[in-house]
C-alpha cells in the first residue's frame, strides 16, 4: 500500500494527513517496512532505535483514538490488523 491510498482509505479526504487515524496507518506501514529490514540486518541498531521510536508513537496514538473516538478504534485495529 502506498502513503497516498492509505491517506485515502484511512482520512476524511486525499489531504487529511494530520488525523490520529492516518498517523497510525502510516506509521504502521513504516514498522512494517523497518521490521523486514531488520531480519536481515540485525546489528543495524540505529534503525532499531528508530522502530522503537515509532512504535511508542503509534501506542500513544493509539491510547488517544481508543479515549477519544472507541468507534474509530475498533475499526483501525480490525483495518490494520493489530493486537489489542
Amino acid at each position: 500500500m502506498e502513503k497516498i491510498d492509505i491517506i485515502f482509505e484511512f482520512g476524511k479526504n486525499e489531504k487529511d494527513t494530520g488525523s490520529s487515524c492516518v498517523q497510525i496507518a502510516l506509521l504502521t506501514r513504516r514498522i512494517k517496512h523497518l521490521t523486514e529490514h531488520l531480519k536481515s540486518h540485525r546489528n543495524d541498531f540505529h534503525s532499531r532505535r528508530g522502530l522503537v521510536a515509532m512504535t511508542n508513537r503509534r501506542r500513544k496514538l493509539l491510547s488517544y483514538v481508543r479515549l477519544h473516538k472507541p468507534e474509530n478504534y475498533r475499526e483501525i485495529i480490525q483495518k490494520l490488523n493489530l493486537r489489542k
